[in-house]
């Protein structure tokens, strides 16, 4: 396991496009400076083992070890007791663009710590051809 600093994230040049346009609308600071620090790819350059927007991705709580499978998609189409986890919450924010290994940390509303290794992406839409999603 390694953790992830700042400015080891991959997006694609559209979800990079398409979450600046969210961020104008109505995306918090903290995430703005997040998308200052991505390595911008095309879709089809995009390895599959990375994070984009409607990955399938299982993770594993290193504190706890319970393991949940998330999909990650914007606001409108969030459905978190179904596992669909919106970029813009917490969790959302600190799990895209990062890779299958990797650690991904963030802040609870409340305040806590809390940290996930990716260990597989069940499905991302590049990987598979879709690269409009």
């Amino acid at each position: 396991m390694h953790a992830v600093v700042h400015g080891e994230r991959t997006l694609t040049d559209l979800d990079f496009a398409r979450l600046t346009k969210l961020l104008r609308e109505q995306a918090p600071s903290a995430f703005s400076e997040m998308l200052e620090g991505v390595d911008v790819t095309g879709p089809r350059d995009i390895p599959a083992d990375v994070v984009t927007m409607y990955s399938r991705l299982e993770c594993v709580d290193v504190h706890t070890s319970r393991r949940q499978v998330l999909t990650l998609c914007y606001p409108g189409d969030a459905e978190p007791a179904a596992g669909y986890i919106s970029v813009l919450s917490p969790v959302g924010g600190s799990l895209l663009g990062l890779k299958v290994g990797d650690i991904a940390r963030w802040l609870t509303p409340g305040g806590e710590h809390c940290a996930a290794q990716i260990v597989a992406i069940h499905y991302q839409p590049e990987s598979s051809g879709d690269y409009t999603r």
